[in-house]
């Protein structure tokens, strides 16, 4: 299928918002590197938007409004809005789906609980947000074959970006993805937000100051009751919907009425499976906790056990994450089963002195023989997160999940998902995580893009 002319590919000249006060593109100038501060917006104003916008010598004041555009308005999307929204000094200025209709119903709902003065612009093409110099913050929250290859573009047009997890499709993608944000000087956070919750940090401070001793090995979980997709057969692309523009950097296929809007996740071409969809959460904390970056070896097993439908990625998946230091990591996902334990941890971290299991909104430290001695809840809002980003953007202050460490976990889960896929452990650099003496594995390194769609950097 040929992409259509207009849009079809980021060489093709863009347009601004299609509204008539929409401001003419202006040319981004950008960072020599981070030394200019990630703080900084390059992006031209105009006069009058100067006047309102009192700047530091950083670029902006803690005060400053920031405008945000967000790619993607489904669940996650308009999850974000609403937590962007209750930001202090926060205006939702653009939202893009290429589904009108759920375009249409995210900018009504934006309208009725914002209380904002402007209701959000609406565009089909998240080209148009990055062309426009009045917005500050770019959010990709659109599928993961979309996160690096938007992001990229993001930074690349002067816009500090925030990234859903896993920020990327493959390994590669998550590479360039470091290497922009350097480039451009520009921050990127992805949605780990579990590295801003009050009580899992406060965790983290107990295991660096030793409280159980030297740190061994960590256990993560994820359970679910997923239902089956069933089999579907080829049909034309709904009305409303830009499906040439849903795959994008993606090569083309046909449309299956089974695949969108959710249960693109279970499908290689488009998504990571359970492993890259909420895996990645637990693996980040099991990092952060032990210290630990790139695994030396990867092992998993698994597969789809629960039901024959389309579905290609493992509704079943144990997968270890062997370290230099002699550490490691085990993932047990489970998409269509519920654990039947009540309270069940996310993360159990073991030390020589005891062992810490941690929840979504807090922690528990047990003895040797597993006996609770102290349990600390705390809620944990996602707004921490997004406060977290909005302070690195408007005061240069550091990020909780800079995307060189959000690449760390996501590429944990591509390397658990080759290994998976292949039958067979991998070697890996556990200085770059590349994967070693296996020439058939590296070839899932990257991907084949749609022309003209290829991340560069």
């Amino acid at each position: 299928m040929t992409p259509p002319v207009r849009r079809s590919s980021p060489d093709v000249a863009k347009t601004t918002l299609a509204t008539p006060s929409a401001p003419t593109r202006r040319v981004f100038l950008e960072t020599a590197g981070m030394g200019i501060g990630l703080a900084a917006l390059s992006g031209a104003t105009s006069q009058a938007q100067a006047q309102t916008r009192p700047m530091t010598s950083r670029g902006r004041s803690a005060a400053d409004r920031v405008r945000v555009g967000i790619m993607g308005m489904g669940g996650r999307g308009n999850d974000l809005a609403r937590v962007f929204g209750r930001q202090s000094n926060v205006e939702i200025a653009a939202v893009c789906d290429v589904d009108r209709e759920r375009l249409g119903r995210a900018a009504d709902e934006i309208v009725k609980w914002s209380g904002q003065a402007t209701p959000p612009k609406a565009v089909n093409d998240f080209r148009a947000i990055l062309d426009d110099p009045a917005i500050d913050v770019f959010v990709v929250a659109a599928c993961n074959h979309w996160h690096a290859p938007a992001a990229i573009l993001g930074v690349q047009a002067g816009k500090p970006v925030y990234v859903e997890k896993p920020c990327s499709h493959n390994p590669r993608e998550g590479e360039l993805m470091v290497e922009a944000s350097r480039k451009t000087g520009k921050p990127i956070q992805m949605g780990n937000q579990r590295r801003s919750y009050p009580a899992l940090q406060e965790a983290m401070n107990r295991l660096r100051a030793g409280e159980l001793g030297r740190l061994s090995h960590a256990q993560c979980f994820y359970f679910n009751n997923r239902p089956s997709i069933g089999k579907a057969k080829e049909l034309d692309p709904p009305a409303g919907l830009d499906f040439d523009l849903w795959q994008g950097p993606a090569p083309r296929t046909g449309y299956r009425p089974n695949i969108l809007h959710y249960n693109w996740h279970w499908f290689w071409h488009w998504g990571n499976g359970e492993l890259g969809n909420n895996g990645v959460h637990m693996i980040d904390v099991c990092r952060w906790a032990l210290g630990v970056g790139n695994p030396v070896r990867v092992v998993s097993a698994g597969g789809r056990y629960r039901f024959d439908d389309d579905q290609e990625t493992p509704d079943t998946q144990q997968t270890v994450f062997e370290y230099a230091d002699g550490k490691s990591i085990c993932y047990s996902g489970l998409s269509c089963d519920r654990s039947p334990v009540a309270d069940h941890p996310d993360v159990i971290v073991y030390g020589e002195n005891g062992s810490l299991a941690i929840r979504r909104n807090g922690y528990s430290i047990h003895d040797p023989k597993g006996k609770e001695i102290e349990r600390n809840a705390v809620p944990s809002p996602d707004d921490l997160h997004i406060a977290n980003f909005l302070d690195a953007v408007r005061e240069n202050k550091p990020l909780n999940s800079p995307i060189a460490e959000g690449h760390l976990s996501t590429l944990a889960c591509h390397l658990g998902n080759i290994a998976q896929r292949l039958g067979r452990a991998l070697r890996c650099d556990p200085a770059t995580g590349t994967i070693l003496d296996d020439a058939e594995a590296m070839t899932y390194w990257s991907r084949e893009y749609a022309p003209g769609w290829e991340p560069r950097v």
